[in-house]
């Protein structure tokens, strides 16, 4: 029972950039606070495709013909009543050609993802206020200062920064072990990019309250595992060229959804609605 419940919640979370549409449908005037962060990512895309793109598509190449090579040396050295270990080192190769693929569009879907919420932040958070207050009938902000404001902006980046160089390091260390070292490798960065990617589309209303950052990451976890149906459908929406400089902006939205429907009513009262006069 517990397994399908769980289930369910993983679910559930997935459907939440299905449920902003549905939010935009009944409420057009939304639309007008996505045509600037659109306009932003079309130019900060056309940026990290036309460099990015292509120096990062020369190192899997690179990176797949090393492994192939080094496969096939190992064949090679068998026996040779275990040959037929080579369709299965082709099988392998093919493999890990598909996922140093789709590391590579979800590392420039996520770099978009960074700059495009950071330059696009001042309609992203009108855009958030909307939803809150249309699905929550309230708005909760704490008011700071505006040089106060751009620390906090800083220190999330910088913090996400040192996260993600902390854990990378690790990950970077397992590709010593061929072929399952990095296939574990690529695995776990898929998990940490849904990590800060989910902290991205959640920060609105969570900056909103002036949280701390170990306080976003424990949201994160303690919303699981529906925020982790919720971050892998928003990072295949943003993998996909050219249609994510559309889907961020509704993945924005969608995490201020998923907020005041999973996250709010848990929070504690000081947190989850204003202060009154």
């Amino acid at each position: 029972m517990l397994r399908l419940l769980s289930g369910f919640g993983f679910v559930t979370g997935a459907t939440y950039p299905l449920r902003v549409l549905a939010v935009f449908r009944r409420t057009p005037r939304l639309w007008g606070y996505m045509i600037t962060p659109i306009l932003v990512n079309v130019f900060i895309g056309i940026a990290l495709y036309a460099g990015l793109l292509v120096l990062g598509w020369q190192q899997v190449e690179s990176i797949t013909l090393s492994l192939s090579q080094w496969l096939n040396n190992a064949i090679a050295s068998l026996p040779p009543w275990l040959s037929f270990l080579g369709v299965l080192a082709t099988g392998i190769n093919w493999l890990l050609d598909f996922i140093l693929v789709i590391g590579l569009l979800l590392i420039t879907g996520f770099l978009l993802v960074q700059f495009g919420v950071l330059l696009g932040a001042p309609w992203y958070g009108q855009l958030s206020e909307q939803l809150e207050e249309i699905r929550t009938g309230q708005i909760h902000t704490v008011e700071v200062g505006f040089i106060q404001d751009i620390g906090r902006a800083i220190l999330f980046e910088l913090k996400k920064l040192v996260l993600g160089i902390s854990v990378g390091v690790l990950l970077l260390m397992l590709n010593i072990l061929p072929g399952i070292g990095t296939l574990a490798a690529a695995i776990g960065g898929i998990i940490l990019t849904a990590t800060i990617t989910c902290l991205d589309f959640l920060d609105a209303p969570l900056e909103r309250r002036r949280l701390r950052f170990r306080y976003k990451l424990g949201i994160v976890f303690n919303s699981l595992p529906a925020s982790a149906g919720f971050s892998l459908v928003c990072m295949a929406l943003i993998t996909v060229p050219l249609v994510n400089l559309v889907t961020i902006p509704l993945c924005v939205a969608s995490g201020t959804l998923f907020f005041c429907d999973r996250v709010l009513p848990k929070l504690p009262q000081s947190l989850a609605k204003p202060k009154s006069d």
